[in-house]
């Protein structure tokens, strides 16, 4: 089963829903909402036009879903932190998350399941004890619940938005500003469903908060400290887009623009996260280090900054 609260008021659920699970189509999430495999608050939703309300729970069974279909992986892991409570690993390059349509295996759950044997039966099959997500190109910190108490407890967490998210990433373009907050709702993109884009609330689209300083000034290049007050899928690089300064790498959003420079994916790193332990009360902050390639790019920007500054 997949569990979470809702964040906001006034949206149609199956948009809603569309919106948090992109790995189900619209009409998926319709048809299990006419089969009753939606539940608002604990009571079967009759309706895809439903309007859901801040707070609500929804609950939906993924009938579809065999336990047997996902096997644990041996795959190495880089641990931050593990008690027996949660697990905070530093996600690498080209991995993704929870399996889906073309990633059966080889995924941060697949390793997990391995890894923890407390995990089957938290938060659904196809996800157990993931509480948010990285995408597939996006290396750094994400947490995972090893028991249902530390799920849920983390779960609120981000819904309230106590949890704390830090990234670096490295952008085209050189910011005026030296900080600065981008405030644009974040919605499907209306027509490449594999997107998203800047929707206006009106349309569907939901209230995104990134705030962001530059770290360092890297000529033509900028190195960007981002943290997310909302999480929406693709929100850092969908907000530096909008701004005019795409991530660098970014196969999605930055236009095709080239650097020169061979990258796994997109240059953005979640390099720290914070959060309250479910169990103890206290503080735990993990530090992702940052990966060799992103290094690696650093260091050929700053020679190219550096070389078009005595050229100058």
């Amino acid at each position: 089963m997949i569990q979470f609260y809702v964040e906001e008021s006034g949206e149609r659920i199956d948009r809603y829903l569309a919106d948090q699970l992109p790995d189900l189509s619209r009409s998926r999430i319709q048809k299990l909402i006419e089969l009753g495999h939606v539940q608002v608050n604990g009571a079967l939703c009759k309706s895809k036009k439903a309007e859901v309300e801040d707070g609500d729970l929804i609950q939906i069974e993924l009938p579809d879903a065999q336990p047997l279909e996902l096997k644990p992986e041996p795959i190495p892991l880089d641990i931050l932190y593990e008690d027996d409570s949660l697990i905070i690993v530093n996600k690498a390059a080209g991995m993704v998350v929870h399996p889906s349509a073309g990633h059966e295996s080889g995924t941060l759950v697949n390793a997990l399941l391995a890894h923890c044997e407390t995990l089957p039966g938290i938060n659904g099959v196809q996800r157990p004890g993931i509480v948010h997500r990285l995408d597939k190109d996006t290396t750094g910190a994400i947490v995972v619940a090893k028991t249902e108490q530390a799920f849920h407890h983390l779960q609120e967490q981000f819904r309230t938005k106590t949890a704390r998210r830090d990234y670096y990433a490295i952008v085209y373009g050189a910011p005026k500003q030296e900080s600065g907050t981008v405030d644009q709702p974040i919605g499907r993109h209306p027509v490449d469903r594999q997107k998203q884009a800047i929707v206006p609330e009106e349309k569907g689209g939901r209230r995104a908060i990134t705030h962001w300083q530059i770290k360092e000034r890297l000529g033509n290049y900028t190195l960007l400290q981002f943290e997310l007050e909302t999480g929406r899928t693709h929100q850092i690089r969908v907000h530096s887009a909008f701004i005019g300064h795409p991530v660098v790498g970014d196969p999605v959003y930055s236009s095709g623009r080239s650097i020169g420079v061979n990258l796994p994916g997109q240059a953005l790193h979640a390099w720290r996260l914070r959060l309250i332990h479910p169990v103890t009360e206290k503080w735990v902050e993990a530090i992702a280090p940052v990966p060799a390639y992103f290094t690696t790019l650093l260091e050929v920007l700053r020679k190219r900054a550096l070389l078009n500054r005595s050229m100058n």
